[in-house]
């Protein structure tokens, strides 16, 4: 079943959203122009597994107004935003999927897309792309497809190294137009946003501990201390918890770290980072919370096989009483905090993202004959992104010169 308009004025609040996200979206909207007039994608068929938000329905929307007819179902069952579906399906885009579907909805929501035997699969977290590899009669037509997330690829490149993949994927997330924008400002701001909007607490004078320390753990660390927080970050790589200390943060073990934390947000991308073996150490009253792609980080099953009570305090605020007598308070039910309990990414920075993921299938229509592999977005695709955001900022940069370029040409530096 396509989305199902039952409100109009829920149509009309998603057209707010997605225009308003439109006017942050400067690279998007240049590139709908360009690419609406030549139709390159007229004749083929593109899935896409996204979060269903106001910035994703622009990219849908330029790829549907460059001839596309393009299918899209939620990577969550938490971060569609209906308002926004319901534009979408208003505008003859076929949208499977509502917030807060069932675990069965949400895969049949996959298989309804797989079903279009898609050219191309855009993927948030490589679900999708796992999908039709296990059921390869939805395989036939793909040409190739990208992946929006560290998870996803991390997933695609071990399936790759099983040599088990089926056709060649981009790994936008690898952009560097998109990992230093995306994950370090947009998983930083967002995770904040949806943090406040669930609890509505101060975060000055709290000590927040944050599992992970790669480009979203880094955003939300730097955002927290922002707030006034007391950052100490959690890691497992020697490299990044070095990095973690030379930027000023705590660094120490989880079990430490468990017994004197306010809060505690996870971005690893790995799972069972936060058990009852660690909760069991933590002061009463604790709010944990998730911003890494799946909803394994918080091991919600033993929360759920030790607590007594539970009860709902806000929208997505959950208040779980243990055996012990302790309270913890979990956001979004461990899922994705940024989606689940605020509106995700600014479109500020989904634009370089989004405009990563237009071009990238773009490649792969014009390269069909590519060898299967993971690969790193075009060089020159990152630098395009990267020159027409500051264009759109009105910021011009300076080039080489002819003796400049000259002299990194040589052998004999310093002559």
């Amino acid at each position: 079943m396509k989305y199902l308009i039952k409100d109009l004025n829920l149509y009309k609040e998603g057209e707010r959203k997605v225009l308003w996200a439109f006017e942050h979206m400067p690279v998007i909207k240049y590139l709908r122009q360009i690419y609406k007039k030549n139709q390159i994608f007229k004749g083929y068929k593109i899935g896409a597994c996204l979060h269903i938000t106001s910035e994703t329905a622009n990219l849908i929307i330029n790829f549907s107004q460059a001839g596309a007819d393009i299918f899209l179902c939620p990577s969550n069952p938490l971060s569609t935003q209906d308002e926004v579906a319901a534009y979408l399906v208003k505008n003859g885009i076929p949208v499977f999927g509502k917030r807060g579907e069932s675990g069965k909805e949400y895969y049949k929501n996959i298989e309804n897309v797989a079903k279009i035997l898609p050219h191309f699969i855009i993927d948030d977290g490589g679900e999708l792309i796992t999908f039709v590899h296990q059921n390869k009669k939805y395989m036939k037509n793909i040409i190739g497809a990208t992946e929006e997330t560290t998870t996803g690829v991390i997933r695609l490149k071990n399936l790759n190294k099983q040599k088990l993949l089926k056709f060649p994927v981009i790994a936008v997330n690898n952009a560097k137009t998109k990992y230093l924008f995306d994950n370090r400002y947009g998983t930083g701001q967002s995770t904040v946003d949806g943090f406040l909007r669930a609890t509505n607490i101060l975060i000055a004078g709290k000590i927040i501990v944050v599992c992970g320390y790669g480009w979203c753990g880094k955003g939300i660390a730097q955002r927290f201390r922002g707030m006034g927080g007391k950052v100490i970050v959690v890691e497992v790589d020697p490299i990044k918890a070095l990095e973690a200390t030379m930027d000023g943060f705590s660094v120490m073990q989880i079990k430490e770290a468990s017994k004197i934390g306010d809060i505690f947000i996870t971005a690893t991308g790995n799972t069972s980072i936060i058990t009852m073996k660690e909760i069991e150490k933590m002061k009463d009253g604790v709010i944990l919370g998730n911003s890494g792609h799946f909803n394994v980080e918080i091991k919600m099953d033993e929360i759920e096989k030790n607590t007594l009570k539970k009860k709902k305090i806000r929208d997505e605020l959950t208040e779980y009483t243990l055996k012990n007598g302790k309270k913890i308070f979990i956001l979004g039910e461990g899922r994705l905090l940024n989606l689940a309990c605020a509106e995700g990414h600014p479109p500020d920075v989904m634009d370089m993202s989004f405009a990563n993921q237009f071009l990238s299938i773009k490649y792969l229509k014009e390269n069909p004959d590519l060898k299967i592999d993971v690969y790193d977005v075009p060089g020159e695709i990152d630098k395009k992104v990267a020159e027409y955001k500051l264009k759109t900022l009105g910021i011009k940069i300076d080039s080489l010169t002819k003796i400049q370029k000259k002299y990194l040409s040589s052998w004999e530096l310093g002559t």
